[in-house]
């Protein structure tokens, strides 16, 4: 991979700003429907430990949620259309750009696509604070750059996935087995204490579990030292993740 990889960020960029009614503005609403619905409506019935509001402890697992699913989205079923139907990774393999630098660039837009994301709930975020509390600490700028690693790593999954996709239908086992056990089990929505201890050990192999304690020791300012482990983790990940989904595209693509 080389810095032409930036050749193929730059053309999802141009695709993404000339649909950007389609493209940016549906992201602004998803983040402020659920923070309404589940922390505002659901968030009445439920006492969280301290005085921090349901909103408040919901707000970080929303800022990673929303990021992984929208760089698996352009990973996966993005960079599947891309690739079989459109024909852009065989017309830019045309070019003096390689493998690499195709598939670096779509996972380098899918992070940036996350990055965005975790800006617009952070602004969202911004608004409920007055009321609710929910960003106790200037350390909340440093989610963006999480965002981004964030978009590294899931981007990464969603295109070792996209390496032996056979069809676009087989995404719904992505969906189903990577993303859903994910959003669910990653202590995004409650504490991970209140599961039992086996699901607990699970749910700590999940690399989206260390981004939500990331997340929500930025935004209440109590980090701990457990926070750089939670960081090495995830850098781990997108690591293990970027390397394996440069070997297996190249497999795929490469006749």
């Amino acid at each position: 991979m080389s810095y032409r990889s930036y050749r193929v960020w730059q053309r999802n960029r141009d695709v993404v700003f000339r649909l950007w009614f389609a493209e940016l503005i549906p992201p602004l609403f998803g983040p402020l429907i659920m923070m309404s619905a589940l922390g505002l409506g659901l968030g009445v019935f439920v006492d969280i430990e301290g005085e921090a509001s349901y909103l408040a402890f919901l707000t970080p697992g929303i800022l990673s949620i929303f990021p992984m699913m929208w760089a698996m989205f352009d990973c996966g079923w993005g960079a599947y259309g891309r690739m079989t139907m459109q024909g852009v990774y065989d017309a830019v393999v045309a070019t003096p750009l390689n493998v690499e630098d195709v598939i670096g660039g779509e996972i380098f837009f899918g992070a940036s696509r996350a990055t965005l994301q975790g800006v617009h709930i952070l602004i969202a975020a911004a608004l409920f604070t007055p009321a609710y509390d929910v960003i106790q600490s200037p350390l909340a700028v440093f989610t963006i750059p999480v965002a981004f690693l964030t978009g590294l790593i899931f981007g990464s999954i969603a295109m070792s996935f996209t390496a032996y996709a056979p069809s676009m239908s087989a995404y719904n086992f992505m969906f189903a087995f990577i993303i859903n056990p994910m959003f669910w089990f990653s202590g995004a929505f409650y504490p991970l204490e209140s599961l039992p201890p086996g699901l607990q050990v699970l749910a700590y192999f999940l690399p989206i579990t260390h981004i939500v304690e990331l997340n929500r020791g930025l935004l209440s300012g109590d980090m701990e030292w457990t926070h750089l482990g939670n960081l090495a983790v995830a850098l781990g990940f997108a690591a293990l993740f970027f390397s394996f989904a440069l070997w297996a595209m190249r497999r795929r693509l490469v006749k």
